[in-house]
């Protein structure tokens, strides 16, 4: 069930040159990428944004500066309405509700996996951190009150290349 106080948002992507192609668009046991992550995120919180220079797209998107995860999260928190944001990107299709509803429950300033930055959860009174022109996440992470997080290794899967989607095709 989806928790009301939760926005979830979707680090929807661009060209995704390593991959050949965007990402969002690349299927994955029936879905495309953004389809299973907007699912998973109307699963897990009360509020979704996307963030992403895509056109296509089945469900509308801010666009972002094109710069990063970090003007991305930016974007997303400034439209969002609740206290504390889930992010994921695109390209983690083995993400889990009870993953994300972790982050979500340790946040303080931010909450970050074992091999993040990303997923995370951010609070949106860290909006400021966000908005300082530093482009690297870990960075921005690093400076604000972030609780780690232990979460299964299997489900941080991440989509880099082809072979990487297929590798974790059933």
């Amino acid at each position: 069930m989806a928790d009301q106080r939760l926005t979830g948002i979707l680090l929807a992507g661009g060209a995704s040159s390593r991959f050949g192609s965007p990402k969002a668009f690349a299927e994955f046991e029936g879905a495309t990428l953004a389809e299973r992550a907007w699912a998973l995120l109307a699963e897990v919180c009360g509020e979704r944004i996307a963030v992403g220079r895509l056109e296509g797209l089945p469900f509308p998107a801010l666009e972002d500066e094109g710069t990063g995860p970090v003007a991305a999260i930016a974007a997303g928190l400034r439209d969002a309405t609740r206290d504390v944001a889930v992010v994921i990107p695109v390209d983690m299709p083995l993400l889990t509700p009870d993953a994300l509803r972790l982050l979500a429950d340790v946040c303080r300033d931010a909450a970050v996996a074992q091999a993040g930055p990303l997923p995370c959860a951010v609070a949106r009174s860290a909006l400021p951190a966000f908005e300082t022109g530093e482009r690297r996440l870990r960075t921005v992470l690093d400076g604000l009150d972030t609780a780690p997080v232990e979460l299964d290794p299997s489900v941080l899967a991440n989509v880099n290349t082809r072979s990487d989607l297929d590798t974790l095709a059933p």
